[in-house]
């Protein structure tokens, strides 16, 4: 079972900890289908394992695609001159052929030796004897891709890392513009905390709309809270931007609303057994959303009971597959995105 992101979060800050001190392991195996992690902590093993004089006759960095098992082996095999160690990385080694075959090497790796073994968008046959061996005498890391409820409050551990604290809506509205992509997220964030003033600790609304270049005004975000509040003239407002921009699609749209309404859902189905759940019982029912959010919720789920909930859910079926090409007819995106919100807020 894959590690949830906190687990793998706080792994890789175990190895940059260690590495940044001068403790290495022989192998490290980075996979996944996030990135983020796999680069971060392949980055921190090549700026910290050799000193600038060293990496001359030291270092060795390869793709796959370009080397084979047999290549990377003798690497490895070779003994370090004038140094401590040696280091050699192989990135994209997914693309490398015979890849299983560098698991004799780390069944017995040398200790003067540290080989990464980076895969981007791929993983291990767990079930192979790479995983296996590379699991005991090194270290694994297994890098999931987020689901989109889970990234807000990725976004908020990743700021608390750095010491500040983001606004519940402003991780929201973040997450939105970045989706699941954890290295734009980072980019976005070191150009706005370059702009904001020194000193400042917390990040808000406003300094994500005004640093991102993103408004909160027009929205997926904002959207779902207005139709929380079955407020039409806004919601219908921002679902015609949203549906005329550049950058929309339905499919992604659809994604976005089918989770709110789900949790709706489900909120609607906890409060029919429990009317005054615990925070615990509301935080199982919202998974990923905040408790900042809770009253929106309170909202939604008087406006949307049950039998709504259901139909919406059943509407934004349609709504997908008329997205991706099924019997939209000449609509436009927008006429659909329109269209769509104007039937959620008429059930």
């Amino acid at each position: 079972m894959a590690k949830g992101f906190v687990e793998t979060d706080t792994l890789c800050r175990e190895i940059t900890e260690d590495v940044r001190k001068g403790i290495f392991k022989p192998v490290y195996l980075l996979m996944g289908d996030e990135p983020y992690y796999v680069d971060m902590v392949c980055d921190q093993i090549i700026e910290h394992c050799l000193d600038e004089s060293e990496r001359d006759f030291n270092q060795t960095i390869c793709y796959g695609a370009d080397v084979n098992a047999d290549a990377v082996v003798t690497a490895a095999r070779r003994y370090p001159m004038f140094s401590e160690r040696q280091l050699v990385v192989v990135k994209e080694a997914q693309m490398m052929k015979g890849l299983e075959d560098l698991a004799l090497y780390c069944s017995k790796p040398l200790e003067s030796t540290v080989l990464v073994i980076a895969m981007h968008g791929a993983s291990a046959d767990k079930r192979k004897s790479l995983y296996k061996t590379a699991s005991k005498v090194g270290v694994v890391v297994d890098s999931q891709k987020l689901r989109d409820y889970e990234v807000p409050r990725w976004i908020s551990m990743y700021y608390k890392n750095k010491g500040m604290e983001i606004r519940p809506d402003a991780a929201e509205l973040l997450a939105e513009h970045a989706g699941a992509d954890l290295a734009k997220i980072s980019i976005e964030t070191e150009k706005m905390l370059k702009n904001l003033p020194e000193g400042t600790t917390s990040v808000t609304l406003s300094d994500i709309e005004k640093n991102v270049g993103i408004s909160r005004e027009f929205s997926i975000f904002e959207l779902t809270k207005e139709l929380s509040a079955k407020n039409a003239p806004k919601a219908l407002r921002i679902a015609s931007y949203i549906g005329a921009s550049a950058k929309f699609a339905m499919p992604a749209a659809v994604s976005a609303l089918y989770t709110h309404f789900y949790r709706i859902l489900k909120y609607g189905a906890l409060l029919m057994n429990n009317p005054r759940p615990t925070n615990d019982l509301k935080s199982k029912a919202l998974a990923g959303v905040n408790p900042y959010f809770y009253n929106e919720y309170d909202v939604a789920v008087r406006n949307y009971p049950l039998r709504k909930c259901m139909a919406i859910i059943s509407l934004l079926k349609e709504y997908d597959f008329k997205g991706k090409g099924g019997f939209a007819g000449e609509a436009t995106p927008e006429e659909l995105m329109v269209e769509l919100t104007s039937r959620i807020l008429n059930i």
